[in-house]
């Protein structure tokens, strides 16, 4: 089996141009274009004092030694675009600390791979997601956390890993927040801080970028920390099909069904999934399968639910699914003019930290000066705890 060139290459050529916007230079819709950014709901979801958001984030697992004020946070749908420019909506969780500052300063988490819609920051109380936003709010920060396509309330599949739609999804969250901010007396400071897991991490970077190349003239990029991010994911699927990572199926199984749905990566499941495995999950990635029932429904390994044609097709990939991946191998192949500060764990089995030292080699082939902290021997999930409370002190304004 090969991968369907034919039908991934229609769907490459018209997307082409996207990608350039998303992983080099910007070409986002202006704040202007119609519809883009805008507010189509509000749902308050949060009204916490101090003590109840250091309850929260200590059953999180994250030190909540900086929470200085209490923290109000809404679940907001906007206006946004799909992969191919098509209007869609998308909602985010937008936090802010309850005090008399009216003008902030502006945090946008992007959070790491999710499976299940309802497990996102504007859903999930018990979100780490949710968690990281009050943390930063409770620092005196605006935070944007937007759930990405297709999770949360927006409609269809999550394009996973989808580039353009990461920067557009994030961009018309941050617009979005600064709109529901004006509603109450407040303003944003044009400097936007980036942060993010694991896919999150990626996806800060290529969001800092944009930010860098005036993706909207009214933000501008203040700083980025990204946390245990596959920054060279040809090199992260690939290990994921030798199983070599945790959850190597997991991970790959998303992988595939998400980027057939967007790139055409084969003419049937079977082609991909060996039986009977190839006749359920694509159902088991709609969104609507939470994290747990799609672990228990695969096999544990990747090389009992993938076929080795499809396996050896990932170890070395070739033509348009190369082409697809490389501006994901490239998401730190730029020079930022701000502080940059990598977070991994040496722990971590699900992201190797190869992965930073990848992102931390080419900001430094450009000339930056990016840090890259090792944050222990954790797990990939207990880096972000661990990371959080240092990328809010950085990111706390003096």
């Amino acid at each position: 089996m090969k991968i369907n060139q034919l039908k991934i290459a229609a769907v490459g050529a018209v997307a082409v141009a996207g990608l350039t916007a998303a992983c080099g230079t910007a070409q986002q819709a202006p704040a202007s274009e119609p519809g883009r950014g805008t507010v189509v709901s509000v749902t308050p979801v949060a009204d916490l004092a101090p003590a109840e958001v250091t309850a929260r984030l200590r059953a999180a697992g994250i030190d909540a030694a900086q929470v200085r004020f209490g923290v109000s946070a809404q679940r907001v749908v906007y206006r946004t675009i799909g992969t191919n420019g098509e209007p869609t909506t998308a909602s985010q969780l937008v936090a802010f600390p309850r005090n008399e500052r009216s003008d902030l300063s502006v945090v946008s988490w992007l959070h790491g791979t999710t499976v299940y819609r309802g497990d996102v920051a504007s859903v999930k109380e018990e979100s780490t997601d949710r968690a990281a936003a009050l943390l930063f709010a409770s620092t005196g920060q605006a935070v944007s956390a937007p759930d990405y396509l297709g999770l949360g309330e927006g409609p269809g599949t999550h394009p996973y890993g989808h580039p353009e739609a990461t920067v557009s999804a994030a961009l018309d969250a941050l617009r979005a927040a600064r709109d529901v901010a004006s509603g109450q007396g407040r303003t944003f400071d044009e400097r936007v801080r980036v942060s993010g897991f694991s896919q999150g991490g990626p996806a800060t970077m290529m969001f800092g970028r944009a930010l860098r190349d005036g993706a909207d003239p009214a933000f501008s990029l203040g700083g980025l920390a990204p946390i245990a991010g596959p920054f060279h994911l040809s090199r992260f699927e690939a290990a994921a099909a030798e199983d070599k990572i945790d959850k190597a199926a997991l991970y790959l199984a998303y992988f595939a069904t998400a980027w057939d749905r967007m790139y055409g990566l084969y003419d049937s499941p079977s082609q991909a999934f060996r039986a009977p495995y190839d006749a359920q999950v694509e159902t088991l990635f709609d969104g609507e399968h939470q994290t747990g029932e799609i672990a228990t429904a695969l096999p544990p390994v990747a090389k009992d639910l993938f076929t080795e044609q499809f396996l050896a097709e990932v170890r070395n990939p070739a033509g348009v699914l190369r082409d697809r991946l490389r501006p994901l191998d490239t998401t730190c192949d730029w020079k930022p003019e701000v502080p940059v500060h990598l977070f991994h764990a040496a722990g971590d089995r699900d992201v190797d930290f190869a992965n930073s030292e990848h992102c931390r080699g080419q900001l430094l082939a450009h000339g930056a000066e990016p840090r890259l902290t090792d944050v222990g021997a954790v797990d990939h999930n207990g880096s972000v705890r661990v990371a959080l409370p240092q990328v809010a002190r950085e990111f706390t304004p003096a």
